[in-house]
């Protein structure tokens, strides 16, 4: 069975792995966070990552749970040269 992977939209360049999981839903709080990373429960383009403060950018695909989530623009122009 293949997995569906979700996009969730950043204003900015990148975003910090723990911001990223709560603004996808996947967790709740920080606390949250700190925790299931430690554990090593989150992985980032099919690696295991134990960093919160890991800088995520366009393209990079999230897991945790069972569940994936694929960090997207939210804007419609292209990168700059």
């Amino acid at each position: 069975m293949i997995e569906a992977v979700y996009d969730v939209t950043i204003r900015d360049e990148s975003i910090r792995l723990g911001q990223f999981l709560k603004l996808a839903n996947l967790i709740e709080s920080g606390a949250e966070a700190k925790e299931v990373i430690a554990d090593g429960l989150v992985s980032v383009n099919d690696e295991v990552e134990t960093r919160r403060g890991r800088q995520l950018v366009i393209g990079d695909v999230v897991s945790v749970g069972g569940m994936s989530v694929r960090v997207a623009s939210g804007t419609d122009e292209p990168p700059a040269p």
